[in-house]
């Protein structure tokens, strides 16, 4: 409980039994589903230190730890040594028991080592890896949730009048164009944090499954620089897509009953847990960015790019700005990487301040292009139907009304850094 996210502080302990399994003793929090019947049994995997580990996370072991023992025959058989001391009272989610866990009040919790001992950390990130994607997933599905809600509610509520509006009724709130902004930008932000976990989980595949093994080099590294983008910025999209579900409905969204202040509470813990943005950001701009000498980033960039070309030379009028904003966008990233990467190796203090605008960014620059590359594709593919017009139209708000945030974003990681580390007197009344 003690260590948060740094790993090396934790102090749960393994101790070699003599049947070749280990004993556990130690406490964890924030434990999703670490107690609950709806399964005969709960399979944990705890992080613990053995006798002789070296200190720091060069030191840490995984482990499986059952609930019920489970016998040569695939039975179960004994209560294991650990209980759910507490649940957590939460904000949201509350379908979702948040567990103090306790191994090992007695002779210790019984426990089987994953991988070898002392390599524990590189397990946990395998499983860590797919986490972030998954919740970069959930984040996703939140903000559809609160979309189609919202969309739904804009639809039928009637306040005002619109301007043009003909007959006396009241119009439908979607017909104002501040709605309008609103709703477009759930759904444009929602389709971009969409694209980037799907591209990120097809670097996934092609790692595992290209043949020859520089193209699955290339596509895990691809994957790697990706994943932390996919994690936060879809989690941070997650809550201001439900935040602004909340905006749409008026007050009616601040009252439970709509379900409108469920999906904010809900995904509000995203953007937190396995390994908070923040930390993202810190692993994209202190390790993936920096990939093979920065040619991964490079490549993917030149991918942008393509896509912001090919944009420009079909000259649709029904993309309007697309490829403009496109350019702008990825050139605002590529002299922010630039810049993090001049000065990581002489100011590191100076690229971490910088590193959750630059995340921001990135998302910005990924998710812009995705979506002009899949309305490109619905073009030249189904041409003039609606699911190609609404998938150029979602490309294109996010295009001019999102993507322009690119150039502060980049004057924050460039020149924003002495205001973070030199703000001090800010932080003191």
């Amino acid at each position: 409980p003690q260590a948060g996210s740094d790993l090396s502080a934790l102090r749960t302990r393994a101790e070699r039994a003599a049947n070749g399994s280990y004993r556990i003793k130690g406490t964890k929090i924030f434990i999703t589903y670490g107690e609950h019947d709806l399964t005969p049994n709960i399979v944990h995997f705890v992080l613990a230190r053995l006798p002789d580990a070296p200190p720091g996370t060069k030191g840490i072991s995984m482990f499986l730890v059952p609930k019920f023992l489970v016998q040569d025959d695939g039975a179960l058989g004994a209560r294991n040594d650990l209980r759910c001391a507490s649940i957590e009272h939460k904000l949201g989610i509350h379908a979702s028991p948040t567990c103090v866990m306790i191994f090992g009040d007695n002779e210790g919790a019984t426990g089987f080592l994953v991988g070898e001992e002392n390599k524990g950390l590189a397990c946990m990130f395998t499983m860590m890896n797919q986490a972030r994607l998954a919740i970069g997933v959930q984040g996703t599905a939140i903000a559809e949730r609160a979309y189609q809600q919202a969309l739904a509610f804009a639809r039928e509520r009637r306040q005002g009048r619109a301007s043009g509006a003909k007959g006396k009724e009241m119009s439908p709130i979607i017909e104002h164009p501040d709605v309008k902004r609103m709703l477009l930008t759930m759904r444009a932000l929602t389709s971009a944090s969409r694209a980037i976990c799907l591209k990120t989980a097809d670097a996934i595949d092609r790692a595992r499954y290209l043949k020859a093994e520089h193209e699955r080099g290339a596509a895990q590294e691809e994957a790697n620089l990706l994943t932390p983008v996919a994690k936060a910025f879809a989690t941070d999209c997650g809550s201001e897509v439900a935040s602004l579900g909340i905006q749409v409905h008026g007050g009616m969204g601040y009252i439970e009953e709509t379900g409108a202040a469920q999906h904010y509470r809900d995904a509000r813990i995203a953007a937190i847990y396995e390994g908070t943005n923040g930390i993202q950001a810190m692993d994209l701009v202190m390790r993936k960015i920096g990939q093979s000498g920065g040619e991964t980033l490079q490549r993917v960039n030149a991918g942008f790019r393509n896509t912001a070309d090919h944009v420009a030379a079909l000259s649709d009028p029904a993309f309007g700005a697309t490829a403009v904003r496109l350019e702008e966008t990825i050139t605002a990233l590529e002299r922010a990487s630039d810049h993090l990467q001049r000065v990581l190796g002489k100011k590191p203090d100076d690229a971490l301040a910088g590193a959750t605008p630059y995340l921001r960014l990135f998302g910005l620059a990924a998710g812009g292009c995705y979506l002009a590359e899949a309305a490109l594709a619905s073009r030249l593919g189904s041409g003039k139907g609606p699911a190609a017009a609404a998938r150029i139209a979602t490309a294109r708000f996010f295009a001019e009304n999102i993507a322009p945030a690119a150039s502060g974003l980049e004057r924050a990681v460039v020149a924003g850094a002495d205001s973070v580390l030199g703000s001090d007197a800010a932080l003191t009344v």
